[in-house]
């Protein structure tokens, strides 16, 4: 566990260093033009410069290890966001924005928030550089959950139920895929249906995967596609049969049930995305596979570079 005193968390130049180490592990590069040659790149150590100022001889242009990351432009100290990042990284269920205020100090929540939203946004994981999971051998288990009330409700085509509820029509819909003992991606999409959860399946999961569902017809015609396809049927009250079951997925929609009620309580439907984009993060690099908090951190520091956030993307998302 990483020590809270740890001089990164307390003092900014010791924080400036730390992010350089996990950015530049191979020396410092021009985030404006790319050249890494280290005879090219001057670091400029004259009091009338700032600390940690960099000049590429190359484009001419200056830089910091901030510099093309989503903590561009912050005025929020180096030695917070280092402690922001370990917090959202090593936190389960994860840290509101109002929590961040109070231990970091800041000092309004407006700011405590874009921070929250910028470090969400460096754990987004691109699938084009993981590719689709699952394989010969390998379980997938596919399901979808409703969290959230939709903030523009689509049209009901069917009557509610006898007990009055309307099911998952006035609610968010996201759908999920979970290697078994490996990695999860989930997605919120506009409706569940066959067409829309097949294409997030053939995109995300080799069809050499067997495939293990509820008894959703929507995913039926699909399932076929694979190299295996077993359900258990919920509604007889099966859960499990020998090793057929989607109680790994269950746990991953538990979690983030737990943590959007418990810890954020409220998520605009446009920011979901970002919300769903940190829960993955962490499970993907939970303590079970080996990675620990620091690790983790570390992570989404490295995905903070390449990636700018603006506030008024972010508000108006």
């Amino acid at each position: 566990m990483t020590n809270l005193t740890d001089p990164i968390f307390t003092d900014a130049d010791k924080a400036r260093e730390y992010f350089e180490t996990i950015r530049w592990p191979n020396g410092p590069y021009c985030p404006h033009c790319g050249n890494a040659d280290e005879d090219e790149i001057v670091k400029l150590t004259s009091k009338k410069h700032r600390a940690g100022l960099y000049q590429c001889r190359e484009c001419r242009e200056q830089f910091t290890v901030t510099v093309g990351s989503v903590m561009e432009s912050s005025h929020i100290p180096l030695n917070k966001w280092a402690l922001g990042f370990y917090l959202m990284a090593s936190s389960k269920k994860g840290v509101s924005a109002h929590q961040l205020m109070r231990t970091l100090g800041i000092g309004s929540y407006r700011t405590a928030w874009f921070m929250a939203h910028r470090i969400r946004e460096a754990m987004i994981e691109e699938t084009g550089d993981t590719g689709p999971f699952g394989g010969p051998g390998k379980v997938v288990e596919a399901d979808e959950t409703y969290h959230g009330q939709r903030e523009t409700p689509r049209k009901r085509t069917r009557k509610p139920t006898r007990g009055g509820k309307q099911g998952g029509a006035e609610k968010r819909v996201i759908v999920g895929l979970v290697e078994r003992g490996g990695r999860v991606r989930t997605f919120h999409v506009q409706s569940a249906t066959a067409e829309s959860v097949r294409d997030l399946l053939v995109k995300n999961v080799s069809r050499k995967s067997v495939l293990h569902t509820d008894e959703s017809r929507i995913y039926t015609e699909t399932g076929k596609e694979f190299a295996g396809h077993h359900t258990v049927v919920h509604t007889h009250n099966e859960y499990v049969r020998g090793n057929v079951h989607t109680n790994t997925v269950e746990n991953v929609w538990s979690v983030f049930k737990r943590g959007m009620k418990g810890i954020y309580q409220h998520c605009g439907e446009a920011h979901l995305p970002r919300y769903l984009a940190e829960f993955d993060f962490r499970y993907n690099r939970r303590s079970s596979l080996g990675i620990s908090d620091t690790e983790r951190a570390h992570d989404a520091i490295r995905g903070a570079a390449r990636r700018r956030l603006m506030y008024r993307q972010a508000s108006e998302a």
